[in-house]
């Protein structure tokens, strides 16, 4: 009794194996010619409303701007592609201040106050140098 158990669980376990591999998962087909899997090839696998699985084509992420000193994000500039920040308008594309769309409000508050004060310790050193040389005494002939 024993042994017909054990032979009738051994054909019952081959045909489920038989079985399982007669499914086979329905093959895609490229829609672009390229076929390898780069970055700029992503795609996605969408079942259609046919039942059908396709290949849907992904874009790369857009790129939030950040500062090129502090490297924070850029606040009132929308996130894009190169070909599609070219075609935005030039209101989403910059803000309106010095080094608009390029540095952070800190860093251009920092700049500002930095030269400012060059320029008066300039002007501190020039005063300063003309306090200690003696005044010239002109020649008349």
């Amino acid at each position: 009794m024993n042994i017909l158990l054990y032979i009738l669980i051994g054909v019952l376990r081959f045909l489920l194996v038989v079985k399982r591999k007669g499914n086979m998962v329905q093959r895609l087909q490229f829609r672009r010619r390229l076929s390898y899997n780069t970055k700029s090839n992503r795609r996605r696998i969408v079942r259609t409303p046919g039942g059908r699985l396709v290949y849907h084509y992904l874009k790369k992420p857009k790129r939030i701007p950040r500062c090129g000193q502090c490297k924070e994000k850029l606040r009132g500039i929308i996130p894009a592609r190169p070909m599609e920040r070219a075609r935005i308008c030039r209101r989403k594309q910059t803000v309106k201040r010095a080094y608009g769309g390029v540095l952070c409000h800190r860093c251009v508050k920092e700049r500002i106050i930095r030269a400012f004060l060059i320029e008066e310790q300039k002007i501190v050193q020039a005063v300063l140098k003309a306090k200690q040389e003696p005044p010239k005494q002109t020649q008349k002939s």
